[in-house]
């Protein structure tokens, strides 16, 4: 949904040229966009102009806004990076986003959605935000991966279908999709299986509103790709390499926020591990 307030003219220049400087460094077309939409977010509603905004000024905004922790994170890295540009380039002496507090990421545990919610929200949902949500689900896509989702990401394999997923930092990965998901997505033809405005195709945010639109609070499209990650862990036999390398993620301990171990599996290992104890100690007593 677009932003009704107006974009001052002394920001626009500015978050133009930065925007060109990280597309020249190769920032992918997500990165881009955030940028872009975290900077024109504060434009929209600050006191003054970039070049004169206080950190006291810029703290107030922030405040007052009603972020996630992982958004807040991601606006505070957009607002330094902009400013330390900008004293790079001698456009200004001052980096008020410095000095922002650091925001630390929560431990979290994996929270899936039930798989009752899931079903309810398919019966709610329209044909377009069905296939949001089943490739969320059945592919463990993130909403950018979707919303950039093409006909030509499509690979025929020897089993039947992939998909080449675009995620974070310009990263690809190769996704096995199910039959029925790969038929549906075919038979959609050439061009974004999502289009919109922005590119060619939806932003990765009207992406998520459409899926928040028919799961209930606090369900969101991320919880599916942890829905996703919880069961194909549990299929693969515990194959947590599997399941990292499926989600495209570099680190395992970011793939332990997303898949849940099953705890009946968790359980008949401990039991199994305390059985060949009680068996060792029996034959030493034995021998």
């Amino acid at each position: 949904m677009p932003d009704p307030l107006p974009l001052p003219l002394e920001w626009s220049r500015p978050i133009d040229r930065f925007i060109t400087h990280l597309a020249a460094g190769g920032a992918p077309d997500t990165t881009l966009s955030a940028r872009r939409q975290a900077l024109q977010h504060l434009a929209r509603r600050a006191p003054s102009g970039p070049w004169s905004l206080t950190l006291d000024e810029l703290e107030d905004y922030i405040a007052a806004q009603s972020w996630s922790r992982e958004t807040l994170r991601g606006r505070r890295t957009a607002f330094t990076l902009f400013w330390r540009w900008a004293v790079a380039r001698d456009m200004t002496a001052a980096n008020p986003a410095e000095h922002l507090p650091r925001v630390r990421a929560l431990p979290t545990r994996p929270n899936p959605i039930p798989v009752q919610v899931y079903d309810t929200a398919m019966g709610r949902a329209d044909e377009r935000t069905r296939l949001i949500l089943r490739m969320a689900r059945e592919a463990g896509l993130r909403r950018g991966e979707i919303a950039v989702s093409h006909s030509r990401d499509m690979m025929p394999d020897l089993d039947g279908w992939s998909l080449v997923a675009h995620g974070k930092g310009g990263k690809t990965r190769v996704v096995p999709l199910t039959r029925r998901l790969a038929f549906e997505l075919r038979a959609l033809g050439d061009g974004f299986f999502f289009p919109g405005d922005i590119d060619g195709h939806l932003s990765p945010r009207r992406v998520g509103e459409l899926a928040t639109e028919v799961l209930p609070e606090p369900w969101t499209l991320h919880k599916l790709r942890a829905r996703f990650a919880t069961d194909t862990l549990r299929t693969s036999g515990g194959n947590f390499g599997l399941v990292q390398d499926l989600l495209g993620h570099a680190s395992p301990a970011t793939t332990k926020i997303y898949a849940e171990q099953d705890p009946a599996s968790a359980r008949n290992a401990v039991e199994a591990a305390s059985g060949s104890l009680v068996g060792g100690a029996r034959l030493a007593l034995v021998g």
